[in-house]
């Protein structure tokens, strides 16, 4: 009877195990035929002259599905924002707001008089000109309708570097390339509106929104015929430190116009400037100048404006804003050790939040926020383990993942992937400088299985377009995979 048991028992063991046997070769065979497929992908012609790195990961079992060089140093774009506001989630904490404040050293005892007013800024990248406008108006509901002395701008809290190392002098002044500061404001630019003008060889009509006299305008530009070849050209006198906005070329008749995003100089400046404009159309009166200070012990606080990191969080890295980086990084610097913040500072509190997770600060190096700078170098393999220790955090996992582009839904990605399994599945982050493109983030297989992954391909003259297509095609291979479970 027992030896029949046995055999019974074994019976159903080989029978198990061949089962199990079957199953796993099965899963092999599907990761085999997905490496194969992505091999197909990586070795066209397309890719002979460039560097392509590549690790995928299941987040379900650390299996990793593929790679390919990487543990290769490459530039990662802003794929480094990822670094950013991954450490800002653990520094700062999800409840984190980005406040700017009004303060005056004196009230009136009528109250309708304070003498100087104090903005202090704290890195707000989002604050615009309708923040302003809201915030002034709640000081002409205190009764406060004169300032006898100046408006004066604090950017204390973070220091004067304004540019991160390794940009581009050409960049400026285009909209991406903004100062950062403390205190900042419509992203620290002007909008540029060029309009033709109503018959060929007129001027077009230049307008700057917010209207302001902190900048000019140098309009040498010609409203030219449908047939001629547009040469529009909007810049700033950045040679000259200048303020000074230039607009030359011809428009057609018939275009719908131009809007571009211009930088300013001395965002502070800029800052205090609209304020004194807004003040002054409200009908508050304004008997001092603009000036940069400190606000002074004793202040009295006025209005303080928030901004949560949640909603900043969400603009910074669907739409891959630079300068909301930059400020983020020195926020981080100044909450790890201090104001003033500083960008070394940040990476600093970056390497700490890296070494958790078992990246060797030595092994990459980040020299910037927002992977602006060509001087940064990261492995696609730092990404995935920075994904994977996110994806391990669920306190923070959620804002950080529903602040990724989303394929053919939103940011970035809204145009890619669309109509495959890709679409409204993967969420990663996109980088794109001269020579490289790059994406690193998530997405689920058809049988639910979480991947993080991280593509990096760079040295390519010009369109990134074709390297996009790949990356796009590998994005719907993961998304495709059937059949591991």
């Amino acid at each position: 009877m027992k030896s029949a048991v046995r055999t019974t028992l074994l019976f159903f063991a080989i029978a198990l195990c061949q089962q199990l046997g079957f199953a796993q070769s099965a899963a092999q065979k599907v990761t085999q035929g997905f490496r194969n497929e992505l091999d197909t992908i990586l070795n066209s012609p397309t890719f002979r002259a460039t560097i392509t790195g590549i690790k995928i990961v299941s987040l379900d079992n650390d299996e990793v599905l593929y790679e390919r060089n990487a543990s290769l140093l490459l530039r990662p774009a802003s794929t480094t924002k990822l670094f950013t506001t991954s450490t800002a989630l653990h520094v700062l904490g999800t409840s984190y707001s980005f406040a700017t404040e009004m303060f005056t050293d004196s009230i009136s005892n009528d109250g309708t008089t304070v003498r100087n007013l104090y903005f202090r800024g704290h890195g707000n990248p989002d604050f615009s000109s309708a923040e302003l406008d809201s915030v002034i108006l709640q000081l002409k509901s205190r009764g406060i309708r004169t300032i006898s002395g100046n408006i004066v701008g604090d950017a204390s809290f973070f220091d004067d570097k304004r540019w991160g190392n390794g940009w581009m002098w050409d960049d400026e002044p285009s909209g991406f390339a903004a100062y950062n500061s403390a205190l900042t404001i419509n992203r620290n630019c002007v909008r540029v509106v060029v309009s033709p003008g109503t018959t060929i060889g007129e001027p077009p009509i230049v307008t700057a929104e917010p209207p302001t006299a902190y900048v000019t305008m140098e309009n040498t530009a010609t409203t030219i015929a449908d047939t001629s070849e547009s040469s529009l050209e909007i810049s700033r006198k950045y040679f000259d430190r200048s303020n000074t906005i230039t607009v030359n070329g011809g428009l057609r008749l018939s275009s719908s116009g131009r809007k571009e995003l211009i930088t300013v100089l001395s965002p502070e400046r800029y800052f205090l400037t609209l304020a004194k404009e807004a003040l002054e159309r409200d009908s508050i009166n304004v008997h001092g100048a603009i000036a940069l200070g400190s606000v002074p012990q004793g202040a009295v606080l006025l209005e303080r404006h928030r901004q949560p990191i949640d909603s900043m969080m969400v603009f910074l890295n669907k739409e891959s804003d630079n300068l909301s980086a930059e400020n983020t990084l020195k926020t981080i610097g100044a909450a790890a050790f201090g104001a003033p913040g500083s960008t070394e500072n940040g990476i600093t509190a970056v390497k700490k939040v890296m070494a958790g997770w078992g990246i060797d600060s030595a092994s990459f190096l980040q020299v910037d926020g927002s992977g602006v700078s060509h001087y940064n170098l990261i492995a696609p393999e730092a990404f995935v383990k920075l994904l994977t220790g996110m994806y391990r955090r669920r306190d923070i996992f959620d804002i950080f993942f529903f602040s990724l582009p989303i394929a053919g839904v939103d940011g970035t990605l809204g145009g890619r992937m669309k109509g495959t399994l890709a679409e409204n599945n993967l969420h990663a982050k996109t980088g794109t400088i001269s020579g490289v493109t790059t994406l690193s983030g998530y997405v689920r297989t058809q049988d639910s299985e979480m991947l993080a992954f991280s593509i990096m391909i760079q040295n390519f003259i010009g369109s990134p377009a074709s390297f996009r297509d790949a990356q796009d095609a590998i994005g719907t291979a993961m998304a495709s995979l059937k059949g591991r479970k």
